[in-house]
């Protein structure tokens, strides 16, 4: 058997077609599965047909389907594009930022909603309350974040910074609907702080 060419090998014609090739392989393989030498003589013989045949289509003598795969023909890499790295926030911004969980949240919405409701509810003829109320918002705040990071400077400044907006931002709003507000029994002063517990709540459970 040594003698024949691979043709012969798996008993058919130079001119066979690949499915008749294929079919032949898969009868041999089939009929010698016991015995290892005779597979891979019958393996060998279609790998040298197949070269034979890639050689042959190389020099425009025949043409061969494009589904026949060749030993040593790999397919290619698919083609590899530059990852375009995610959208990022400034690394200031992720330092500041936080993302807490609803126990986080619950504790500054409790102290404010608190302070709220004394703004509010205080039985007192003026603004007396306003001050203190303030001031009891402005040291829970100044807690609320010193607990996060433990870096007290920057608490402080947050919270001033944000009692500061809120109050500016309160006087302003309140100023425009002042006459709204004034059907709930609230005074600009009362509303400014109500919208400053607000921002401070924001400050205290979204910062660090």
């Amino acid at each position: 058997m040594s003698d024949q060419n691979p043709y012969e090998k798996l008993g058919v014609t130079e001119d066979a077609s690949f499915d008749e090739i294929q079919d032949a392989k898969g009868r041999l393989m089939q009929q010698h599965r016991g015995d290892q030498k005779l597979v891979e003589s019958v393996e060998a013989a279609y790998d040298a047909i197949i070269m034979d045949r890639l050689r042959m289509r190389q020099e425009g003598k025949i043409k061969v389907p494009e589904r026949i795969r060749f030993p040593e023909k790999l397919s290619p890499a698919p083609p590899t594009f530059p990852q375009t790295p995610a959208s990022r926030s400034p690394a200031w911004l992720q330092r500041l930022l936080d993302t807490p969980s609803p126990g986080e949240l619950l504790g500054p919405a409790i102290a404010f909603s608190v302070l709220g409701a004394l703004t509010i509810f205080y039985p007192a003829p003026d603004e007396s309350i306003l001050p203190l109320a303030l001031a009891l918002g402005f040291c829970c705040n100044i807690y609320f974040l010193n607990r996060k990071e433990r870096q007290f400077g920057r608490a402080f400044l947050l919270t001033l910074a944000g009692l500061l907006i809120g109050v500016g931002l309160g006087t302003l709003l309140g100023g425009l609907i002042e006459s709204q507000i004034a059907g709930f029994g609230l005074a600009t002063e009362k509303f400014a702080t109500l919208v400053s517990f607000f921002v401070l709540w924001l400050i205290s459970s979204f910062l660090r």
